[in-house]
């Protein structure tokens, strides 16, 4: 599909703009559809080989609970449980998901033989939050919140961080890990998604599914443009679970994880809380004991996204505490550490930098594109390379449908992801599959790369 951007089409065709433009909208839907499909579907079952210490401490036909937090509207289930469709919620709602390992006749292995995927066996909601946005009363002395909402509130926010404080009590890293799903993906798919990451960690963290609601129908490009803006519509939900999974009793660090669009709704939270605590006199890594952000296949604009990460903190007018500080210090990083994984093979992708006319797509940005004209100047990968906030690994071999699932589905990304989340491994520290380009960008030794040679 890469080819329909690669077309020259000569100047004085008055129909050129055109076709380009028809053409792109009738194939982002195919592409953006199936490898949304694709990407959890057929990736849940692939995970290949792990690491030897995450073998060696999972069982693999072992059911997992993980803990998930939606914003998505609740629906009727056949089953009588707690289910949720692609709607916006209005309330924030938390609780329990047991995945157990699925069998299949397939994979060249007899029927009922574990192939390495996962399904959802069962779903207990344990708490809600109220409708949001929360109203507002009038009182003699001003505005203020409604003290019942309030109430409300505090006692939601108990049960989660309860939920939470459970966990750390019996998992081995005091260490919490949240997956923010991409485009198109169900509240099941996200749950077996982040099942499959806690797996590859050896489930050694308390793991978190924070499904937005995506999969939305109507509207033109099959809900894509729907679910770009449910994106938007979660990243207040997303900073209220930030805020207080992070001030749990016991937390000692946050990991994210996120995939696709899920990128830009974790980018633009992170934004977010980065201006709260910058205000406060603090950082991310300080006020919210965020590690860890990992962006595969990013679906972001590279301009955005580097407004949404630098954009307050360089501007000087910005308050620090009561004023600003133009010639002041910034607060010191700390561990927040950004890891982008790129793909030039992203076909997914093309068609969306396509439609939205990005000079590049975070998800395909590589050390050949940053050096060209258009995306050379951009402030992203200079600070990056300053302070040693990121690093950008580009992935070039082909997994999955139309190269966008790659997150799940090739052995060496997750033995990778494994090594720095769990193993706490740099780029460039022996442990890590890398080979440095120049830095901050690396290659990431795959098999499937290897054979796309």
């Amino acid at each position: 599909m890469e080819i329909l951007f690669k077309i020259k089409l000569k100047k004085y065709c008055p129909f050129g703009r055109l076709l380009r433009i028809i053409l792109t909208f009738l194939l982002l839907p195919c592409i953006l559809v199936l490898s949304a499909c694709l990407s959890e579907k057929d990736l849940v079952g692939d995970l290949g080989a792990q690491p030897k210490a995450a073998a060696s401490s999972v069982k693999d036909d072992s059911p997992l609970d993980i803990l998930y937090v939606t914003d998505r509207a609740p629906t009727a289930s056949a089953n009588g449980e707690p289910a949720y469709s692609a709607v916006r919620g209005h309330s924030l709602s938390f609780g329990s998901v047991t995945l157990v390992p699925e069998r299949s006749r397939f994979h060249g292995g007899a029927t009922g033989q574990h192939d390495g995927s996962l399904r959802v066996s069962h779903t207990t909601k344990l708490g809600q939050f109220p409708q949001s946005p929360y109203p507002i009363e009038l009182t003699p002395e001003g505005p203020r919140r409604a003290r019942a909402t309030v109430d409300a509130h505090t006692r939601a926010v108990a049960g989660l961080q309860g939920e939470v404080a459970r966990r750390l009590a019996t998992a081995k890293r005091k260490e919490v890990v949240i997956f923010i799903h991409g485009y198109a993906n169900s509240f099941d798919d996200a749950a077996k998604a982040t099942g499959k990451i806690c797996n590859a960690l050896s489930r050694e963290f308390v793991c978190v599914s924070l499904s937005w609601p995506a999969g939305g129908t109507g509207g033109a490009f099959y809900g894509y443009n729907i679910d770009r803006e449910s994106g938007e519509f979660a990243v207040a939900d997303v900073k209220k679970a930030v805020r207080i999974i992070s001030a749990t009793k016991g937390v000692r660090r946050l990991h994210f994880i996120a995939h696709s669009r899920g990128a830009d709704v974790l980018l633009s939270a992170l934004g977010q809380l980065g201006m709260e605590a910058y205000a406060a006199r603090s950082s991310p890594a300080e006020r919210y004991k965020i590690a860890n952000a990992v962006l595969f296949a990013p679906d972001i604009d590279l301009d955005v996204a580097t407004t949404k990460l630098f954009g307050f903190i360089s501007d000087p007018d910005t308050p620090y505490g009561a004023k600003a500080t133009p010639y002041g210090l910034l607060p010191r990083i700390g561990a927040l550490h950004l890891t982008v994984y790129s793909s030039p093979n992203d076909q997914a992708l093309a068609i969306s930098s396509g439609l939205f006319g990005s000079v590049v797509r975070l998800g395909r940005l590589t050390s050949a594109s940053i050096d060209s004209k258009e995306a050379g100047s951009s402030a992203l990968w200079k600070n990056s390379q300053m302070s040693g906030i990121a690093d950008f690994i580009e992935y070039k071999g082909i997994s999955g449908f139309a190269g966008h699932s790659y997150f799940l589905s090739d052995p060496a990304v997750q033995k990778d992801l494994a090594a720095l989340i769990r193993d706490g491994l740099k780029a460039g520290d022996r442990g890590r599959p890398l080979v440095e380009i120049k830095r901050p960008f690396w290659s990431i030794l795959s098999r499937t790369a290897m054979h796309s040679r």
